[in-house]
């Protein structure tokens, strides 16, 4: 347990770093009116989720999960876990589950977002 523990926390660190990089990157590029950055991250990160996650299934090879998949992706975005929670939810056929959690995932994070931003203004004015 406390080396998947290290492979998760490991590729975490990576994939955080990985994340700012493309993040401080495409600023360059582009002004920072459209978070582009994040776009390109959660949809970069949703495929490289799907694609690995597949190929090791179909190799019978989940070693690398933890690292990989749960640590590396994981940091790099959530946004790719939410997607594989979500159409692992559509794949056993709940689909009444599947669109509840995306709706309450998108609209409660963003709820949840904003009164903690409240919050923070109310305790440092």
């Amino acid at each position: 347990m406390l080396i998947t523990t290290l492979q998760v926390a490991i590729g975490g660190a990576i994939g955080a770093a990985l994340r700012f990089l493309v993040g401080v990157g495409l600023l360059r590029l582009y002004s920072p009116g459209f978070p582009i950055s994040v776009l390109i991250v959660n949809v970069l990160g949703s495929f490289l989720m799907g694609f690995f996650v597949v190929a090791f299934l179909q190799r019978g090879d989940e070693m690398m999960n933890p690292f990989l998949v749960t640590g590396l992706l994981g940091g790099f975005t959530t946004f790719s876990a939410f997607s594989l929670e979500a159409v692992n939810l559509f794949e056993r056929g709940a689909i009444s589950h599947g669109i509840a959690y995306i709706g309450m995932s998108v609209i409660f994070s963003i709820v949840g977002l904003i009164f903690g931003s409240m919050l923070a203004r109310v305790i440092w004015p």
